[in-house]
Formats: structure tokens, C-alpha cells, sequence
């Protein structure tokens, strides 16, 4: 049954670990020139100062700017660090997931997006013994110690041979999520065996990954992220896919089925209910494609379409439906857990899509079962200029309040915050030139993630493969007035 316009109207009261997105507004809004969404009342020294930590300076090392006060420190950096094993840490960084590790440290899980043969790339995961799927390809992930003052400690292999790590996502019990962004099958590409799986890392026991399994009752298709809801046992994922749009899933576990470190590898290939979303505005009727939601605080009603044939035997799995059974929508992205639901995003959208913008922050909520647009972007008409923001990819949650995204759109690249009351501010610009002085080129930031004491934000730039870990006088970003 739809749901009415009074469900809609509900606002959750819950407050998450690190970020709140309800109130007066409860949304997020920004665009080139935008407003956000609501006021949060008279004006004070805190609305004046703004948001965030001032502008950004130029880095004289060509790296990183950041606010005045802030520093860096490079963890790892491809061709130039060392795995423990004395191999060269591999290129393409992308979704990072940070655990508490031994000794007051941090454990970074961190994916490497390689897509194909091995020979493609001049820094490829190496190939650790029993830690393999595919000897052909050239993804995986990496595992990262670094202690509590920034300084690595050590490097070494996680998972080898898959291919296009892309995002992913931590779990309630403590392993990382790698996803392929593919649908290689064997035979293609020189790969030799099937791809666009995902796979579990446990950071702090590496034996446990070894003769890697695919998890296929999660399906086959160009996985980007996937959050993990702790009360339900549902997982969503999120795919990157055009012709036609990619879709939204949720993986509902088998009756009994308990999670655990390791659990998910033991489940049937068809084990539970892999499903497809589908939204209807509070009339009722079908949306065909996110892109249509153009006002932030856009409501709609999911419900789940099954998947007929989840591993893709011969049909993409966004192919098996017709475009009147399902919710598309381009460049779905990043995803974070927090305040009882799922933060989605959507990258951006072109001719594509029905409607074109530069990136869209949804909100999931299972219990009432709506998806709530946060954020919403404006096509950018001049991404070489640094004054806007676009094409949001990766995604977090701050200890400190508020979102931490990552930017991949045209031109400049940054990484950026935004506030429970819609506004935003940058953390950090990329100023590592892989271009040309006459034609500069910028890589995007990914895998934005606080280590769990939050004092330190470890970022990625993907091309050709940095780790930074961020630090300074971090402060509270929610909006003037508000309490928690």
C-alpha cells in the first residue's frame, strides 16, 4: 500500500554516531548559487562565521591544501612505499574502511580500482599466496597499520585478484566489504574467472580471507558500495551502471541466518532475497528515475522488486526488468550507515536520466520505508572554477557532525563537508597536477574515513595513488543553536 503524505511528513527523532540530518529542515541543499533549506534562526557570531574551517592554502609540496592549521602526512604513496613484503604498494586507491587496530593504531582497509589483466598496470595488488581469486587480475585490496600520531607502521595484502575495487563498506562486526565495479566473466579481458562479486576482508585476521570466496547471494553486477542495517541484517548495495541506469538492492538474509565475522561466506550462492528498489511519490505514483526528485526534502515510498537472476548468467541484472518495474538512477556511489538508515549517493546525471543535476545525497530509512532527498546539486557550469562543488562520489559520516564527501566531477577536486542545516564548506583541494601545466589534470579524493578516535581523516587521491592522513583543530559543524 502507498505510503500516505502524513507517513511521509514524519521526521525520525533518532540521532546516529556523528550526524543528525532532521530538525526544522531536515535536508540538506546546495548548488551553485543555492540557498539550504531552512534558517536556523537569528544570526549569531557562529552563523556569521560559517561552517567549516576557512579557506583553503596553497600547498608549496603541490599535494594537498587544507585550512589554516591543518597538516598531512603521506601513509602511503603507489611505486614509492613498500608492502611489508618489500613490493610496491599498488596504485588506484579508492573506498577506505578504518578499524581500531593493536596497540593504539589504525587499520586502514583500502581498495585498489584495477580494472583487467595485471599487465595493464605497472603497480598491480601483488599476488600473496592464498589470498588470490583470480591470478589474472589485478585488483584487491590492501591493509594499511598506521599508528595513532599519523606514521605508518605497515603494509600488506588483504585480497588479491579481483578486479575494479571500487567502494565497499565496514560491518557491524568489524571486516571491510570490497566491491567489484564490474561484470567481467571469465574469458573476458584475460580473466579466468567471473567478476562483479563482493568479497569480506577481516583487517585484523587476514588467514580468515584465505582462498577468497565470492558472496554471490549479494549478486553480480557493477557493485560500488554497500552498508550493512545492524538491526534488520538487510544489506544495500549501490550500482554504477548506465544503459540503462543502474539500480539500488537490498539483500534480505535467509530466516535464521545469523551475522557474524566469516558468516557470510558460508550462505548459498541464492541464499535470501536479493531485490531491487522501487519508488512512488506520495500520490502513488511510479518514479522511474532518482533524477526527477529536483526540491531537497522530495519524499518517496520503496518498496523491493526481486531479482529473477541474480548472478547474471546471461542477462545484466538491471537489464531483467522493465524500466516500468523499477527505480533507476545514474552513478549510484558511495553509501554510509548512520541514524538508522543509509546515506545514497548519486554521482551525477546527464542525458541519461530525465533530469540532468551534478549529484544528489539520498536518505534510506528502513523502518518507515522512504527514501528522503538530503542534497541536491546543480549542473555546474564551470567546473575549472573552485567556488562550487560537484559530482559527489564517496561518502561518511564526521564524529564531528555532518557528511565528509568526496568529490569526482570535472576540473577541480575536492573534499568536502556539509552541514546538517544544508550548508557546506571545503576540507581539502587536490593540487597533485597528473596533467600538464597547459592542461592540468586532477584525480578525484576517495575513501574519506575518520580513524576511530577521530582525530585524524585519512583520504585518498585515486590517481596515481596517495593516502594522506589529515589532522588539525577539528570541531563541531552542526548548525548555530543546535543541540544534540
Amino acid at each position: 500500500m502507498p505510503l500516505t503524505r502524513r507517513d511521509f511528513a514524519k521526521r525520525s527523532a533518532a540521532t546516529g554516531a556523528g550526524v543528525a540530518l532532521a530538525g526544522s529542515a531536515g535536508v540538506l541543499a546546495t548548488a551553485p548559487g543555492a540557498v539550504a533549506a531552512a534558517a536556523a534562526g537569528p544570526a549569531t557570531g557562529a552563523a556569521e562565521q560559517g561552517p567549516g574551517y576557512g579557506p583553503l592554502l596553497p600547498d608549496p609540496d603541490g599535494i594537498l591544501a587544507l585550512p589554516a592549521g591543518f597538516s598531512y602526512r603521506i601513509v602511503t604513496r603507489t611505486g614509492v612505499t613498500t608492502l611489508d613484503s618489500g613490493e610496491p604498494t599498488p596504485s588506484n586507491h579508492d573506498g577506505t574502511g578504518a578499524f581500531a587496530g593493536p596497540r593504539a593504531t589504525t587499520l586502514l582497509v583500502n581498495n585498489h580500482e584495477l580494472k583487467g589483466p595485471r599487465a595493464d598496470w605497472p603497480h598491480p595488488v601483488p599476488l600473496a599466496e592464498g589470498l588470490v581469486y583470480d591470478p589474472a587480475a589485478a585488483g584487491g585490496c590492501t591493509v594499511v597499520e598506521v599508528a595513532k600520531d599519523g606514521t605508518p607502521v605497515g603494509e600488506r595484502v588483504g585480497i588479491a585478484g579481483t578486479s575494479t575495487n571500487c567502494a565497499g563498506g565496514v560491518t557491524p562486526w568489524d571486516t571491510w566489504l570490497t566491491c567489484e565495479e564490474t561484470e567481467d566473466k571469465a574469458g573476458r579481458r584475460g580473466m579466468t574467472r567471473d567478476h562483479g562479486y563482493v568479497f569480506e576482508v577481516d583487517p585484523h585476521d587476514l588467514a580468515a580471507g584465505r582462498d577468497p570466496r565470492p558472496l554471490k547471494a549479494l549478486g553480480r553486477f557493477a557493485h560500488e558500495a554497500v552498508v550493512v542495517d545492524p538491526r534488520r541484517g538487510h544489506l544495500y548495495l549501490t550500482e554504477d551502471a548506465d544503459t540503462p541506469n543502474g539500480l539500488l538492492y537490498r539483500w534480505t538474509p535467509p530466516s535464521g541466518f545469523r551475522h557474524g565475522r566469516g558468516r557470510l561466506r558460508t550462505l548459498a550462492d541464492d541464499a535470501g532475497v536479493l531485490a531491487a528498489v522501487r519508488c512512488y511519490d506520495s500520490g502513488g505514483r511510479f518514479v522511474d528515475d532518482l533524477s526527477r526528485a529536483t526540491r531537497p526534502g522530495t519524499v518517496y515510498g520503496v518498496d523491493w522488486i526481486e531479482v529473477p537472476d541474480r548472478d547474471a548468467r546471461t542477462v545484466s541484472v538491471r537489464k531483467q526488468f522493465d524500466d516500468g518495474e523499477i527505480t533507476r538512477a545514474r552513478k549510484l556511489e558511495g553509501m554510509w550507515w548512520a541514524d538508522g538508515g543509509a546515506y545514497v549517493v548519486s554521482s551525477y546525471a546527464r542525458e541519461e536520466s530525465p533530469v540532468r543535476h551534478d549529484g544528489q545525497v539520498w536518505f534510506l530509512d528502513p523502518g518507515r520505508r522512504t527514501l528522503t532527498l538530503k542534497l541536491r546539486f546543480g549542473v555546474n557550469p564551470d567546473p575549472e572554477h573552485g567556488g562550487a562543488f560537484d559530482g559527489p562520489d564517496n561518502i561518511s559520516v564526521s564524529p564531528h557532525g555532518g557528511l565528509i564527501i568526496a568529490e569526482d566531477g570535472e576540473g577541480v577536486q575536492h573534499l568536502f563537508g556539509a552541514t546538517d542545516d544544508g550548508r557546506t564548506y571545503p576540507i581539502a583541494r587536490n593540487e597533485l597536477n597528473i596533467g600538464t601545466a597547459e592542461e592540468p589534470e586532477y584525480s578525484e579524493f576517495t575513501g574519506p574515513v575518520f580513524s576511530p578516535d577521530g582525530r585524524t581523516l585519512f583520504v585518498n587521491i585515486q590517481e596515481p595513488g596517495l593516502m594522506v592522513a589529515v589532522t588539525g583543530p577539528w570541531r563541531r559543524q552542526d548548525r548555530p543553536g543546535h543541540r544534540r
